[in-house]
């Protein structure tokens, strides 16, 4: 994607609207970020940048009254260009493996653990699958169904419709992606035509018995990328044998 200039101002007002957006669903306006992160120029100045960023493609004024919300190649710039990489902390990495173990001891399918696990942690809908086992699990419809995006019903029955065919969807979709690569699919760049309204982020992985699994996290365009994309990441890690999980005892 070819990407006009943009100064660094610019870049942390873009930074600043999909921080605001991804919390509230709700257009952005110059008044906020003004006087929530702390611009020091005047709201003309954000003003000005806001609309240049929108007359290049990055926001979306969705109403005339209304503040601006970012583009599919707003968020694309911010994943590529802006966004920090995330490490999930060693807290968050206890409770998750506590949790997994949790799960685990349920006796529940490990697909079935796996997404259920993401799907809480992250508040979107999880995919978890082991290809050579035609095994599929998904969770997360109820949280998804919270979201303002997903309150239409044809967009719930878009996404119903893709999980009763899910094996064959990520059968063609691992076709395209590298051995262990986290990819971010935004909006209109999303493989399943059906959900080309949301955004994935998805990995491919190996169990420790070399079986081909694959991880999804299926949600808004809002969603929380670097968090998803750490959450998988550790996941598959854990999946694959690569983290050794401990038990974590509270010492009174």
């Amino acid at each position: 994607m070819i990407y006009i200039l943009m100064n660094n101002r610019q870049q942390k007002i873009l930074a600043a609207i999909i921080e605001e957006y991804t919390q509230t669903a709700i257009p952005v306006g110059s008044q906020v970020l003004g006087e929530k992160y702390g611009f020091e120029v005047s709201p003309a100045t954000i003003r000005n940048d806001m609309m240049a960023l929108e007359k290049d493609g990055y926001l979306h004024q969705p109403h005339v009254s209304a503040g601006r919300i970012p583009t599919d190649k707003g968020y694309r710039f911010f994943v590529e260009e802006i966004m920090p990489e995330k490490e999930l902390s060693r807290e968050e990495q206890q409770n998750l493996q506590r949790e997994f173990l949790k799960l685990k001891a349920q006796n529940t399918r490990l697909t079935r653990t796996t997404a259920k696990l993401l799907g809480h942690l992250s508040g979107n809908l999880a995919v978890s699958g082991i290809v050579d086992k035609d095994e599929f699990a998904d969770f997360g419809i109820r949280e998804l169904m919270d979201q303002p995006e997903f309150r239409e019903l044809d967009e719930m029955c878009r996404l119903a419709e893709v999980l009763d065919y899910v094996d064959e969807k990520f059968d063609s979709l691992l076709a395209d992606l590298k051995d262990d690569e986290t990819r971010i699919f935004i909006g209109s760049e999303n493989p399943i035509e059906e959900i080309s309204g949301c955004s994935m982020v998805v990995s491919p992985y190996r169990t420790k018995t070399g079986e081909k699994g694959i991880l999804a996290l299926i949600g808004p365009k809002r969603m929380q990328y670097a968090k998803n994309k750490s959450l998988i990441e550790y996941v598959k890690k854990m999946l694959g044998g690569t983290i050794v999980i401990v038990v974590f005892f509270n010492v009174f």
